[in-house]
């Protein structure tokens, strides 16, 4: 096999699925940098025999790095952490790492280099995006060329966000609006995201080096509203309350102590900053992808969470 070699740090997640399988079907041979080899195995099906090898990387070892990086033709950095608990600091996930990898790829003469980080990282006040945009910046100095992606909040079957409210509307006879629910978002889908990802990779020109391209679908939505629709999608009926700034930052001290937390502290502070594309930004247009829109997605995996399943409206009528 002659074709390209791409190495994804944190592919066993949500985005790294699609982005594995995209990039297989493509024909590129992928290595799988990640602390759990075993981790990986499920992705190898996405490709042919040897096409998709998961490789065992200590990211404190600058050492593991390199030897994943070494021989590569691009490198995808995929690692990042919604909340921190003990080891797993936003300082370690979002910048000592990424800046590692950055050093590798500069030092072994990778071509490309593609950082997702996240959208609002230059406004939002939260630990959480302070630590993306430092990351950000820490790997410029070691590779400038970086192409960094800010991608919304990311939709898609296995996401760990419309499915989380899903769930919880199963049970809960009312659902939290924080700060009345006025944050503004500007959901992605997964695929366009690992689409834009694919067209990266494959340009041969030096077009892409150097962006920063800001991701987001085609709908502007508050909470509220997101609520709504995912209401209407799994036909629930629940109140929607408003709680005040004070009091959610008080649940997110008392959930952030849970294992997994539901919410956090920072993460009440990120919800002060609305979370959209800024004019003039570069977008998913810009990366010849055109943005999915929600409710396209939406029914395909949230109607398991109706009253009867996913046929309950064949059975009522």
């Amino acid at each position: 096999m002659t074709s390209p070699i791409i190495c994804i740090f944190g592919g066993t997640g949500f985005l790294g699925k699609y982005i594995t399988q995209d990039l297989a079907r493509a024909g590129y041979r992928i290595k799988i940098a990640t602390r759990i080899p075993e981790s990986a195995y499920e992705l190898k099906p996405y490709g042919d025999v040897g096409q998709i090898v998961p490789v065992l990387c200590d990211y404190k070892n600058e050492q593991n790095i390199q030897g994943a990086v070494k021989g590569c033709d691009g490198v995808i950095n995929l690692i990042g952490i919604l909340y921190q608990k003990g080891k797993n600091n936003f300082e370690r996930a979002h910048v000592e790492i990424p800046s590692k990898i950055a050093q590798a790829c500069a030092n072994l003469g990778v071509k490309k280099f593609i950082h997702v980080s996240a959208l609002g990282v230059d406004q939002s006040q939260s630990k959480y995006a302070q630590s993306k945009l430092k990351g950000e910046e820490a790997i410029k100095d070691y590779f400038p060329d970086v192409t960094i992606l800010r991608p919304s909040v990311v939709f898609g079957p296995e996401d760990n966000f419309f499915n989380m409210f899903a769930k919880l509307s199963t049970f809960l006879p009312a659902l939290p609006l924080i700060g009345g629910g006025e944050t503004k978002f500007q959901p992605v889908y997964v695929g366009d995201i690992a689409e834009s990802i694919l067209n990266i990779v494959k340009e041969k020109s030096d077009k892409f080096k150097g962006q920063i391209y800001e991701l987001g679908g085609p709908e502007i939505v508050s909470f509220k509203e997101i609520y709504e629709i995912l209401l209407d999608e799994t036909r629930r009926d629940r109140a929607l309350i408003s709680v005040p700034w004070a009091m959610a930052k008080l649940q997110g001290f008392a959930f952030g102590l849970l294992p997994k937390p539901l919410l956090t502290v920072d993460q009440v502070r990120s919800l002060k900053t609305d979370n959209v594309i800024q004019e003039g930004a570069q977008t998913l247009e810009d990366l010849d992808v055109e943005p999915t829109a929600m409710r396209t997605i939406l029914p395909k995996y949230l109607a398991c969470y109706r009253r009867g399943g996913r046929f309950a409206d064949k059975k009522a009528s």
